[in-house]
């Protein structure tokens, strides 16, 4: 029994032996991701969002209480300026009107009563007949009465004025965007105006109010180009102009905004009020440049790939004045790769860019499969892609974005199951 185990601990230890060896044969292998230079447009923009409203809202209210006894217009209804949209119950109000005109009356009554009071009173005074102190009186008399006149006079001016405030007319021509009201509904003007409409003067031109971070509002100016789109219509894409920056910021979770105003066309009406725009406002534009994504501008090689590309790099210098066996592309002995040479032996760049921060370094593979660079400047960028400018670069040039090193042979280990050969990524990042 004894031998047994002893004969299968030799066979473990004989078995781990091997696959240790034969799992070291094997070299790394390296995997590139690539990405694609394009040529075409490119444009910097400001993302924000906002509301769609209308330029110019009013609201219709009402400066008399009472029973809504009539309603003319409706959500959506044209309506022309001085046009009747409501009537209140007018009985409370006729009969306010009928009490001031009497109440009128009887202080004019009072002030000729007093008028001819005093006449008499004076006639008497001339004669001997009255006292001072009547005479006094009879002025005094007059004096209030015209002064009890002239406040019946203005209470029934105020009486009919309010009768005609029963009646709501539209201050201006527009379109009904809301009906706060129901036909019967009692208001109450005593401490504030009851909104019975909310009317927009025109909706064939809308704004919006776009809340834009205080890091980018320095690049927003009026008459600025912007696009938007709508949940409505996910598909299409709308225009508009910047009409105004309001200086008044607004801070909300110690994040301050600013409201930039832009002007929007809706001449065919499918855009209405209340909704949400998503808005770009274009800051610059490019057209016609070459342009890779950020991720191969942020490329680095590992120690181990760049150690290879200064030895090949060096030799490369040494033996300037050859014929060079790699041209396109900036190869290792070209153009490119002469600069690359002095960069690399100098330690000058450390994978995704060198120096200046508009200046970067692209990594693709030559046509013998090695590694090279291309050193670039670079120029706009609209977050995911940006503007390159250097020579020995075209259109549909790849370029390296991330590189996977493979580590360990392909055997695999025979007292493991489902057992994957391990790997490292280094790469640019998206």
């Amino acid at each position: 029994m004894k031998k047994i185990v002893a004969i299968g601990v030799v066979v473990v230890l004989s078995g781990a032996a091997i696959w240790r060896f034969t799992s070291g044969q094997g070299e790394p292998t390296t995997s590139y991701r690539f990405v694609t230079m394009e040529r075409g447009d490119l444009e910097a923009v400001v993302t924000s969002t906002g509301n769609l409203d209308a330029v110019t809202t009013v609201q219709v209210g009402t400066q008399v209480s009472g029973r809504i006894d009539r309603l003319f217009v409706d959500f959506n209804d044209t309506v022309r300026r001085g046009q009747l949209m409501a009537l209140i119950d007018t009985t409370l109000l006729v009969s306010a009107v009928q009490d001031a005109r009497a109440t009128l009356r009887r202080n004019t009554a009072q002030r000729n009563f007093a008028a001819t009071e005093l006449a008499r009173i004076q006639r008497l005074a001339d004669q001997q007949f009255a006292t001072e102190v009547e005479l006094n009186q009879a002025k005094y008399d007059l004096e209030l009465a015209e002064a009890n006149l002239e406040s019946a006079e203005i209470a029934q001016e105020r009486a009919e004025r309010n009768l005609g405030y029963s009646r709501i007319y539209a201050p201006m021509s527009g379109v009904v965007i809301e009906r706060s009201v129901e036909q019967g509904q009692t208001v109450a003007a005593s401490m504030s105006t009851p909104q019975l409409f909310l009317l927009a003067n025109d909706l064939s031109e809308l704004e919006i109010l776009a809340s834009v971070d205080e890091s980018d509002i320095g690049q927003i100016q009026e008459g600025q180009q912007v696009r938007f789109t709508v949940q409505a219509y996910d598909d299409e894409t709308f225009e508009g102009r910047v009409r105004q920056v309001r200086l008044q910021s607004a801070t909300q979770d110690n994040v301050v905004t600013y409201t930039a105003v832009v002007d929007v066309d809706n001449t065919d009406g499918r855009l209405l009020p209340g909704m949400t725009a998503t808005v770009e406002f274009l800051v610059e534009t490019v057209s016609d440049v070459y342009k890779v994504p950020n991720a191969a501008l942020r490329f680095r090689p590992t120690e181990e790939m760049m150690t290879e590309f200064r030895e090949r790099m060096m030799a490369a210098r040494e033996a300037q004045g050859a014929p060079s066996d790699s041209t396109r592309r900036g190869g290792a002995a070209g153009q490119g790769g002469g600069q690359a040479a002095g960069a690399a032996a100098r330690g000058g760049f450390g994978g995704g860019g060198f120096g200046a921060a508009n200046r970067g370094m692209l990594w693709y593979l030559d046509e013998q499969g090695q590694l090279s660079a291309a050193f670039v400047r670079t120029g706009l960028s609209d977050g995911t892609m940006t503007e390159v400018q250097g020579r020995n670069i075209e259109a549909g040039m790849e370029i390296i974005a991330g590189v996977t090193i493979t580590e360990g042979g392909s055997t695999a280990n025979p007292f493991q199951q489902n057992n994957q050969s391990g790997g490292r990524f280094r790469g640019g990042g998206f």
